[in-house]
C-alpha cells in the first residue's frame, strides 16, 4: 500500500519561499505520477501541479507558473514542490496524491486516487 506524507509547510511573508516535500512508502513511487494538489480558505481545489512517473512531463496551473517547480527523485521516494514568490493567494493546505502508470498527465484530483496524503498547511502573510 503506498503512503504518502508531506512536510514543509509554514508560515512565510509574501515573496518568501517554502520547499513542500512528499515522501512515499509502502511501495516504490517509479511508477506513479504525483500531484500536488490545494485547497484555499474557501475550501475552493486546485491541482497546482503535477509530474510523470519519469519526470519528464510537468504541468503547472497558471496562477503558479514560473514561481513553482516540481521536482522527483525516485531513489529517495520523494516529490518536492519548490515555492517562490510566494503570495498570500498561494495559502491552503497542499496535498500531494498518486496515480498509478498514467497514460497521459491530466492534473486531476479525480485521476489522483491511488493515494493522498493528508496535507500540510501553507499561510502566506505579512
Amino acid at each position: 500500500q503506498l503512503l504518502l506524507v508531506e512536510s514543509g509547510g509554514g508560515l512565510v511573508q509574501p515573496g518568501g519561499s517554502l520547499r513542500l516535500s512528499c515522501v512515499a512508502s509502502g511501495t516504490t513511487l517509479d511508477n506513479y505520477a504525483i500531484g500536488w494538489f490545494r485547497q484555499g480558505p474557501n475550501q475552493e481545489h486546485e491541482g497546482v501541479s503535477c509530474i510523470s512517473s519519469r519526470g519528464d512531463i510537468l504541468y503547472y496551473t497558471d496562477s503558479v507558473k514560473d514561481r513553482f517547480t516540481i521536482s522527483r527523485d525516485n531513489l529517495k521516494n520523494t516529490v518536492y514542490l519548490q515555492m517562490n514568490s510566494l503570495k498570500a493567494e498561494d495559502t491552503a493546505v497542499y496535498f500531494c496524491a498518486a496515480e498509478f502508470a498514467p497514460a497521459s498527465l491530466r492534473c486531476s484530483q479525480d485521476s489522483f486516487t491511488a493515494s493522498r496524503g493528508q496535507g500540510t498547511q501553507v499561510t502566506v502573510s505579512p
